[in-house]
């Protein structure tokens, strides 16, 4: 596996630091969830937080992935929609200048957008109006797309449009690509169950998951039940499970893998996303699943040191100097 392409919601996100929970409770969100909300509720419970901090970054799932991966070094693409104003602008001018092949069809909606909500503890609770994202449709799905491609990674999230996300995997496959898929959110698994279990079954090659995700996924109350579980229906599943690092099983191996200390927890946003940036990043350069699962631990270690999805390049040397030792197995979890 060497080129992935990604496809998934392509949004910008507003990320905002609350003082309380209380935003959550009024609007009856579940921390740590995503909700799919419209225009005007999105709207509404960003006036209730007029005057916290907040900032705007390039966001969606599948797409802090794949730039993630594309910062480190993997040759990648990504599939989405915007709408025509300045930020579908400006989004598509950001995958080009990180060298992410662009294949981002233009919707009549106004570009799509994240509200993150992240509560002091760093953990993040989304409420999402996808806008021209929600435009995407199967028919727009071409085989030519994945040429040159092996591998295409979704976004658990793009279930809002089931035709969509079962039409994207049959053709990637049908292309000879392994199929990744990333399980999102808790509440995604538990609202679209079924259709999650069949798509895994008959597409899927890679499944990311947390542990609620596992769980929900599984009916396993343990994370190595819920492993073994979805094991039996893929070739390679991951279940991250905290602080207690992620299990991996592989044909039968299963390995455990540790997590990388994080200087300060600021914000949940995007940890799952980096962690995927990682592992598939050791894939593509053909390293063990122990040195796979540490470089995923890295990216996710560093992400949630600061608020949103974006730092700087000293975070990024850093990130490079420690999956250098990665590579030479003197730095594993």
């Amino acid at each position: 596996m060497k080129r992935v392409i990604g496809i998934g919601n392509a949004l910008t996100d507003m990320l905002v630091n609350l003082r309380t929970d209380e935003v959550l409770k009024n609007f009856k969100l579940a921390k740590g969830s995503m909700s799919l909300v419209d225009s005007q509720l999105q709207h509404e419970i960003s006036e209730t937080l007029a005057g916290l901090p907040r900032s705007l970054s390039l966001g969606g799932s599948a797409g802090n992935t794949i730039r993630a991966m594309a910062r480190l070094g993997c040759e990648v693409g990504f599939i989405g929609k915007v709408g025509q104003d300045k930020t579908g602008d400006f989004f598509i001018k950001a995958l080009e200048n990180l060298k992410v092949e662009p294949f981002i069809f233009r919707g009549t909606e106004s570009s799509g957008e994240c509200v993150s909500l992240i509560s002091k503890d760093g953990e993040r609770t989304m409420v999402t109006h996808l806008g021209a994202a929600l435009e995407l449709e199967p028919e727009e799905i071409d085989p030519s797309i994945f040429e040159g491609y092996d591998c295409l990674y979704v976004e658990g999230y793009l279930v809002q449009n089931h035709a969509l996300i079962e039409k994207t995997a049959r053709t990637a496959k049908a292309c000879g690509l392994k199929v990744a898929i990333d399980l999102a959110s808790f509440n995604v698994v538990a609202e679209n169950l079924e259709f999650l279990r069949g798509l895994v079954k008959n597409y899927v090659d890679i499944v990311f998951a947390n542990e609620d995700e596992a769980k929900t996924f599984s009916c396993e109350a343990e994370p190595i039940n819920a492993l073994q579980y979805i094991s039996e229906m893929c070739e390679l599943t991951i279940v991250k499970i905290g602080t207690k690092g992620a299990l991996i099983k592989h044909e039968g191996e299963v390995v455990h893998v540790g997590i990388m200390a994080a200087a300060k927890r600021v914000d949940t946003t995007g940890a799952g996303d980096f962690y995927a940036a990682g592992f598939l990043a050791g894939m593509c350069q053909g390293l063990t699943l122990r040195q796979c699962g540490t470089i995923g631990a890295i990216t996710a270690g560093k992400v949630i040191e600061v608020i949103g999805t974006t730092f700087g390049e000293e975070a990024w040397e850093d990130i490079f100097r420690l999956v250098t030792k990665v590579k030479t197995e003197k730095y594993l979890f």
